[in-house]
């Protein structure tokens, strides 16, 4: 009986994470529209067991102060709106390709060129995707 009573805590506790992960995720989309972030998708990495997060979300920006115009806004919205900090956050010096990990979702904003040599869309196609543009 006992592994059911388990099973079920878990379910419940799996819900609130969704949730939690829904708000985080609608809150990095905009903050990326908001910056005129491009190509913005996502991919659902949950049925993939060698995925380090739940979900990718990737953009462009034109231009590196664009790139870092985006990174930050995203960071900065997540922390006001959502109340969560990044556990960690790359590039900003090289100013190319910035990835800022929010454990479970992990933001890759990159120049065209960059994302076009790296090809993570692809690298990743046996996820789900979803185009967030407009």
């Amino acid at each position: 009986m006992e592994p059911l009573t388990l099973l079920t805590t878990r379910k419940k506790s799996s819900v609130v994470r969704t949730t939690k992960n829904s708000r985080l995720f609608k809150t990095i989309i905009n903050a990326i529209q908001e910056k005129k972030g491009e190509n913005i998708v996502s991919l659902d990495l949950r049925k993939i067991h060698e995925a380090v997060a739940d979900f990718f979300i990737i953009c462009e920006a034109s231009n590196p102060q664009q790139l870092r115009a985006i990174g930050e806004f995203i960071q900065e919205d997540v922390k006001i709106q959502c109340g969560e900090v990044a556990y960690k956050h790359e590039g900003y010096q090289a100013l190319q390709w910035v990835l800022i990990d929010f454990v479970n979702i992990v933001v890759h904003v990159m120049l065209p060129d960059v994302r076009k040599f790296y090809n993570l869309d692809e690298m990743w196609s046996d996820a789900e995707s979803q185009e967030h543009n407009g």
